[in-house]
């Protein structure tokens, strides 16, 4: 955990010479957060089943292709269904959806433990956009939109991170 610490260090030393949100900005964000963290999570547990819902009903229609193909003397369409661009993704939603419902309680009782978990929900989409980058369904463009996210987030984040104790 040294190398988080070091990276929150150094992001929190970038994040301190941008501008500041207003105290009134501050305050409704941090009153607020725990139900964003909420609304988020369910979001993404959503967007986690969709997508794995989708990849179900595309991998169903591609084996019925494929059978009906083999039934008429041609050869597979297509080999390749789910792949590992899927899972991964998949997987990485449903971690970043528990990190935010986890973060919840953490946050209204504005406690250090809830920023660190968002924190750690920040780096877990960074890692999403990289996976998705790589996958048929992502592209420079969706890299680029989620670094803008990322950044934007950081830089919410740090604005009320000594709102937590």
């Amino acid at each position: 955990m040294s190398a988080v610490s070091s990276l929150e260090k150094s992001l929190g030393d970038l994040f301190k010479s941008a501008p500041k949100l207003p105290a009134n900005g501050k305050k409704a964000l941090v009153q607020y957060l725990p139900w964003i963290n909420a609304i988020l999570g369910a979001l993404m547990l959503f967007a986690a089943y969709s997508l794995w819902h989708w990849a179900d009903k595309v991998n169903n229609a591609v084996d019925y292709v494929n059978e009906l193909t083999r039934a008429f003397g041609g050869q597979e369409v297509v080999g390749d269904r789910f792949s590992v661009g899927i899972w991964i993704g998949v997987v990485l939603l449903v971690v970043e959806a528990v990190l935010y419902l986890a973060a919840f309680i953490p946050t209204k009782a504005r406690q250090k433990k809830g920023w660190n978990l968002l924190f750690y929900a920040m780096l877990v989409n960074i890692v999403y956009a990289v996976v998705v980058l790589f996958t048929d369904y992502g592209g420079a463009g969706n890299l680029i939109g989620y670094l803008i996210g990322a950044v934007i987030g950081f830089y919410l984040l740090f604005q009320i991170r000594d709102s937590y104790s």
